[in-house]
């Protein structure tokens, strides 16, 4: 199997397709989920379907270091490549790492301006140009709304994407957008808001807020493996 076919074999491209994306440039989102229900799983699948289609991407970690990030990646790969019967091999994963940066910072002191200097560093270097920005780890504290409005201003000034992870919680109450309190105080910043969550046994994927292109079936997350299927 090439690439190409399992681009269009796996359902995540609903949520990456070029011809109808859900965030244009500038635009962000949030993922939505308590701890352990598959947030971050979620996030590399997006990302690996960027990188499976040539797209620069940079992964922004708050609270892991690179060497957890790249394993996070290789695990999920091999789990997708397993579930759709690609023979996993060195020179398959080499084709998209090019197109792959990673960067850390600590998740007290992150700062926009300090992001948006490495950024210009590897820009002006000829490093790197990302196409989409996935950030994964920061706190929806009361910092939050000044770091998100500051990204988004980065983000339409460079022109793209970015992808945010946030942490739901048992005590959350929902507010009359049906948005739980634990992000409702920046939800207004998010073109599109995911919510994964426990249904019976399946891990359901919901749209909070913004929608997804017409047609798009109803999407789960499989419990045992966290990959995105067609419900």
């Amino acid at each position: 199997m090439m690439i190409s076919d399992l681009i269009q074999r796996n359902p995540i491209r609903l949520f990456g397709d070029p011809a109808s994306p859900v965030l244009d440039p500038g635009d962000i989102g949030a993922i939505l989920a308590r701890a352990g229900v598959g947030k971050t799983s979620f996030l590399v699948q997006l990302a690996l379907d960027s990188l499976l289609r040539g797209r620069n991407l940079l992964h922004v970690s708050l609270d892991q270091p690179v060497r957890k990030v790249c394993l996070w990646y290789e695990e999920v790969f091999r789990k997708i490549t397993d579930e759709y019967g690609v023979t996993y091999t060195n020179d398959l994963w080499e084709t998209i790492l090019p197109h792959r940066f990673i960067m850390t910072f600590r998740p007290d002191t992150f700062e926009v301006s300090y992001f948006e200097e490495r950024l210009n560093d590897l820009m002006e270097q000829g490093i790197f140009f990302p196409q989409i920005v996935l950030v994964d780890g920061l706190s929806f504290d009361v910092r939050a709304r000044d770091v998100l409005s500051e990204f988004k201003i980065t983000a339409r000034e460079h022109g793209f994407p970015a992808w945010f992870t946030a942490r739901a919680h048992m005590e959350d109450a929902t507010g009359t957008d049906g948005i739980p309190s634990s992000i409702g105080h920046v939800a207004d910043l998010f073109d599109l808001i995911v919510q994964l969550q426990y249904v019976e046994q399946e891990i359901h994927v919901d749209i909070l807020k913004g929608k997804l292109p017409e047609n798009t079936p109803s999407l789960v997350l499989d419990p045992s493996s966290f990959l995105i299927k067609q419900a």
